[in-house]
């Protein structure tokens, strides 16, 4: 057994936050850039912007470039779909583990089990950083609340996850965090706990946090007062349905917080079938015309349909090594009828 001296000399210092921002910094015009992404975002949020508000990308992602193709592909849809959908791409460097498994690019770059975090922060700030320069607005999710700044300059939309939305510890992180907050609702299916943690999120509260020297300090958080609710659905089933999004609204109204709820088509909502996800948005673009309170959707998309399993090599080029994702042309074509929904819905409105 190792004494106490020896685990601690096996303990590997990390990067700080800020030397890693000092490797790869953001240039004057990409700072503004972000800038103005998150505002959009808060506008979409605010009901000031009819578009509806949909983050998409890999369940995971490992491959820089298989990212940045589908990067590409998603920024040339974006110019389609410019009047009636806010693309904002998935880049989800960290992944819950219900029980063990790959943690993600920030952990296990190299996909072999060999835990190398400073490596994992360099390639995933990269990656981030050349989506960002590609023009499109990132989401992640906000998962380890030690390794959240070194990324915070470069994300403009956060998921908190069914598991760690009732975590204190992480709506103490939430309510430092800059851009827009989805809270996902618990894996039950209850809403509760995800309106406990917008609430919660919202206020400015004392904590303590490592800051960017690498420090643990006691700090006072700004509060961030633009999250919202996720509907992931539950171990019950779906909750993308018109009662659901309504009555889910309606609680969120009643605790004073924003009544628009954003659909997650993946997990419990397709039955963790990725092709069910095209069938979610058709649901929800019908919705549109009986004046749904949808924000917007989430969905699992990579080049590639379907997964492979984890494996140092690229293997199947563009596809999954986490959960299934739809392919691109399948989530392309969804995302166009989407937007054709959106079109008739808000011309409907005007007209009324």
């Amino acid at each position: 057994m190792k004494t106490g001296t020896e685990q601690a000399a096996a303990a590997t210092p990390l990067i700080s936050e800020q030397q890693l921002k000092e490797e790869f910094p953001l240039s004057g015009p990409l700072v503004r850039q972000i800038d103005n992404q998150r505002h959009a975002l808060r506008q979409l949020l605010a009901g000031d912007d009819s578009r509806l508000l949909v983050i998409v990308g890999p369940c995971s992602v490992h491959d820089q470039e298989a990212t940045l193709d589908y990067a590409r592909r998603l920024k040339e849809l974006q110019s389609q779909v410019e009047d009636e959908l806010l693309l904002v791409m998935r880049v989800y460097i960290e992944k819950p583990r219900t029980c063990l498994g790959w943690k993600g690019m920030v952990n296990d770059p190299q996909r072999n089990g060999q835990t190398d975090i400073n490596t994992g922060l360099q390639a995933s700030r990269r990656l981030m950083l050349d989506v960002a320069e590609l023009g499109l607005p990132i989401a992640t999710e906000a998962l380890n609340p030690q390794l959240a700044g070194y990324f915070d300059d470069l994300v403009s939309w956060y998921a908190l996850g069914a598991r760690t939305t009732e975590s204190q510890t992480h709506r103490e992180m939430a309510s430092r965090l800059p851009g827009v907050l989805g809270f996902k609702n618990a894996t039950d299916g209850g809403v509760e706990v995800a309106i406990n943690a917008i609430k919660a999120a919202a206020q400015p509260q004392s904590i303590t946090a490592i800051n960017a020297q690498g420090r643990l300090v006691q700090e006072q958080s700004p509060g961030n007062s633009q999250g919202h609710l996720v509907m992931r659905g539950g171990k019950t089933g779906p909750n993308y349905d018109r009662a659901s999004l309504v009555q889910a609204s309606q609680q969120l109204a009643q605790a004073g917080l924003n009544p628009r709820v954003l659909v997650d088509a993946s997990h419990a909502n397709c039955g963790k079938v990725a092709e069910r996800q095209v069938e979610v948005l058709q649901d929800l673009g019908r919705q549109l015309h009986q004046g749904s309170p949808l924000l917007g959707v989430m969905l699992e998309s990579f080049i590639a349909a379907g997964n492979q399993p984890l494996q140092p090599q690229e293997g199947c080029y563009g596809q999954s090594m986490t959960d299934p994702c739809l392919d691109w042309t399948t989530s392309c074509q969804a995302l166009l009828s989407l937007a054709k929904e959106v079109k008739l819905a808000t011309a409907i409105t005007e007209s009324a």
